[in-house]
């Protein structure tokens, strides 16, 4: 038992052990210090072999005057945050970490700056689990932020690349297309990319192997498909997604097709349509005109459908088509078929020789034929008693004879006008008299005078639409090239019609235009079963069309 003050000494352990504790009892109240706070997000979802980054933020409480002079962040998967288990990822420069995540999961950001964000790539199903982080302050505090932990999930790639559209297509301009994988990084799993597509097949095969693809787009591109498949290198995954083009253009194939119901003969024309189509994107403005497209010409419709009964025409008449969109215009003119209209023949002495001529007017232009009596002359030919010459111009063929031999009494002299729709011819019966001079020209009946009669009722026809058209207000002219005796012959009454006025919209899906390159001017034929038109037939509830087509 001591009685007086006790002056010896502790041993040295004893004297260390309150010096030992010290750190301890510090990191006991750090743990409790409220100051250790982190901001993250706690549950992160991505799909196999892509990449997704964790914002994360940490602060803890610090009393120096200067930060501390070390500081460094580890994440861990949870329960394995003992002394023996390496992080997933570490701030810390000499710190190792787990193999299986070495170079997919990195600490990005100054943690400095109280940044501890989790960078993942080319993540794996096997990475699924809950993670954990720690800060390691100055040389004797840790701290694991166990109040808040990332819950990551790993799914299977489900997810589809998107292409991009730097600008709109449009033919014959250069562009390029990216394709683009969601939720992939530089730093992650190569990508290999391929591109397939009708678009592609004018293409070198190395320019389909890029994320980007430069094209030159057609318009038969337009509504084709194009994919952009994606593979995920070294794991036998690919994806791909497939976009339809919207290629715009401007019109073609323009194309005019003529209709009349029930087999109406053409020239009776009542029901006549004309049916006017282009291929072109954006839809184009369909427009008709009289005549051909100048620019004064006469605009009667805004629809595709011109139903002729509304406008009156005659024979012969030219409609034009135009289609236009933004990006251009074509048009293409039909002119309607008839058969021949015979001018003709005439006959004369002339320097001790029978001199006759015979004109007809037709579309499509008509041949000419001379018969002297039951033989036939051919267009151009010559010897020493007979000449003959032919030639034509627009819808007018014309034909000459000179005859150098004496003439048989009741020599028939015949001129005979044909084309697809129609045969029309005249017969002359050659009278000898007294002497040449004298020679009496008659005309015998039958088709002859029928064709004489049908000529005079013509002229009269012309001469009243011809006061009528002069007097009237705001009808077309004539095209230059109608001739001023056969001009006309009118089908109806000739008034504009209203754009509303001309029918349907659209052309009827029977048929298809007829293919080949055409000129500027383009004119239609019909075809019947014979050299005449169909006679009339009654109306019925249904509608038989026949067609002429053109197309450009």
């Amino acid at each position: 038992m001591f009685r007086g003050p006790w002056t010896g000494s502790l041993p040295g352990t004893c004297r260390m052990l309150p010096l030992l504790l010290l750190p301890l009892l510090w990191a006991g109240s750090l743990q409790r210090d409220p100051g250790f706070k982190l901001q993250l997000q706690e549950s992160v979802t991505v799909q196999a072999g892509l990449c997704v980054l964790v914002s994360c933020s940490f602060s803890y409480p610090w009393t120096g005057w200067n930060p501390p002079s070390q500081l460094y962040i580890s994440w861990f998967r949870d329960g394995e945050d003992g002394y023996y288990y390496d992080p997933v990822a570490t701030s810390h420069p000499s710190k190792d970490v787990k193999t299986e995540t070495r170079g997919r999961f990195r600490v990005l950001g100054d943690v400095r700056a109280n940044n501890c964000s989790l960078s993942i790539r080319d993540a794996r199903l096997e990475d699924t689990g809950r993670y954990i982080l720690r800060a390691d302050i100055g040389p004797n505090t840790r701290h694991f932020y166990r109040d808040k932990k990332l819950a990551l999930q790993v799914t299977v790639l489900t997810e589809k690349p998107v292409i991009h559209f730097l600008e709109p297509l449009v033919s014959g301009h250069p562009t390029s297309l990216r394709c683009h994988l969601p939720g992939s990084c530089e730093e992650g799993r190569p990508l290999l990319f391929s591109w397939m597509g009708a678009v592609t097949n004018p293409m070198d095969p190395g320019a389909l192997q890029s994320s980007v693809l430069s094209l030159t787009p057609r318009p038969q591109d337009h509504s084709t498909s194009l994919t952009c498949q994606v593979e995920l290198q070294g794991a036998q995954v690919t994806t791909e997604r497939t976009v339809q083009l919207n290629v715009s253009y401007a019109p073609q194939n323009l194309s005019i097709r003529a209709l009349f119901r029930n087999g109406t003969a053409l020239l009776e024309g009542q029901a006549l349509l004309l049916c006017c189509s282009a291929d072109s994107n954006p839809a184009a403005q369909l427009s008709w005109f009289w005549g051909p497209l100048t620019q004064n010409a006469s605009h009667i419709s805004d629809t595709g459908i011109l139903d002729l009964s509304s406008v009156g025409i005659a024979e012969g008449e030219a409609f034009t088509c135009q289609a236009q969109n933004a990006l251009g215009s074509q048009n293409v003119s039909v002119r309607l078929p008839y058969p021949p209209r015979l001018l003709g023949p005439s006959c004369s002495w002339e320097a001790q020789a029978l001199r006759c001529s015979c004109s007809s007017r037709a579309w499509p232009a008509p041949s000419l034929h001379w018969r002297l009596g039951e033989g036939l002359l051919e267009g151009n030919s010559s010897n020493a008693s007979l000449r003959v010459t032919s030639s034509s111009a627009g819808p007018w063929a014309n034909s000459s004879l000179s005859l150098h031999e004496e003439v048989s009494s009741g020599l028939r002299l015949s001129c005979e006008a044909q084309n697809a729709h129609g045969t029309q011819s005249a017969t002359l019966l050659l009278l000898p008299g007294k002497s040449r001079a004298g020679v009496v020209l008659a005309a015998l009946g039958g088709a002859g005078a029928g064709a004489l009669l049908s000529l005079c009722l013509c002229l009269i026809l012309f001469c009243i639409v011809k006061s009528y058209r002069k007097h009237g207000s705001g009808k077309p002219e004539v095209m230059d090239d109608k001739d001023p005796v056969m001009g006309t012959v009118p089908w109806g009454p000739r008034q504009k019609s209203r754009p509303d006025g001309s029918g349907d919209h659209a052309c009827p899906a029977e048929g298809a235009a007829l293919p080949g390159e055409l000129q500027e001017l383009h004119y239609a034929s019909l075809s019947f079963h014979g050299k005449e038109p169909p006679p009339r037939r009654e109306a019925t509830s249904s509608t038989e069309y026949s067609e002429i087509k053109t197309s450009k």
